[in-house]
């Protein structure tokens, strides 16, 4: 959607909450609901909820509220999560075997289909039902089967390297967990640079703040 270009990078991030929390309310058979009941559950404001969906074109009216369902729909939509859109995920070290055994790939939007490593012992071996392949049919696979998604759980020192000759043979998004953030010049794929430490460290500095103003 046209519309879709001119959106904020922080109105795309609130996106997942919302879809989360209409997700809740539609298992729990919800009908309708407020976007100050959203704004309320969210610690955000009613009228920031209309803003941010009035970016794309709006699902309620006035005084009536969203259709849970309508809502529903019309955030997996945006968020593309009718898609089928499908991932591999490279270097299946104990990080990258965590996320096989217990992320849903699935209910974030993607399929995984195998993930890639060039140690012997584990090639081969299946978590979750996705098997381990070596590392050395992994471009050969990009290019013919053009996979969207890679999950780099990989050590960082050939990251990038890696990154841009994923990109060339046709990967559409990065989502990297090397702990190095990857930057590559002259490409549009998105990438997403994961840091757990980030949360953690803020909430330090918040709970010093706490601290100090006693």
């Amino acid at each position: 959607m046209d519309k879709k270009q001119a959106v904020s990078r922080a109105v795309i991030s609130r996106l997942p909450r919302y879809y989360r929390y209409v997700s809740i309310l539609r298992d729990k058979g919800v009908q309708r609901v407020s976007s100050r009941a959203i704004a309320e559950s969210l610690g955000l404001t009613a009228s920031q909820i209309r803003q941010d969906f009035n970016c794309f074109g709006g699902f309620g009216q006035q005084g009536y509220g969203y259709q849970v369902e309508k809502l529903y729909q019309g955030l997996a939509e945006i968020l593309g999560l009718n898609r089928e859109r499908t991932a591999i995920l490279v270097g299946a070290g104990n990080l990258g075997r965590a996320l096989l055994k217990n992320f849903d790939f699935v209910g974030s939007g993607f399929r995984m289909l195998y993930a890639f490593d060039a140690d012997k012992t584990v090639v081969g071996c299946a978590f979750s039902g996705i098997r381990i392949r070596d590392v050395s049919e992994m471009y050969d696979f990009v290019s013919l089967h053009k996979p969207d998604l890679a999950v780099l759980t990989l050590s960082p020192e050939h990251a990038p390297e890696i990154a841009r000759r994923l990109i060339d043979c046709g990967i559409k998004g990065l989502w990297n967990f090397t702990g190095d953030d990857i930057y590559l010049e002259n490409t549009d794929v998105p990438i997403e640079n994961m840091h757990f430490s980030d949360n953690l460290m803020t909430l330090c500095y918040q709970i010093n703040e706490l601290d100090d103003s006693e």
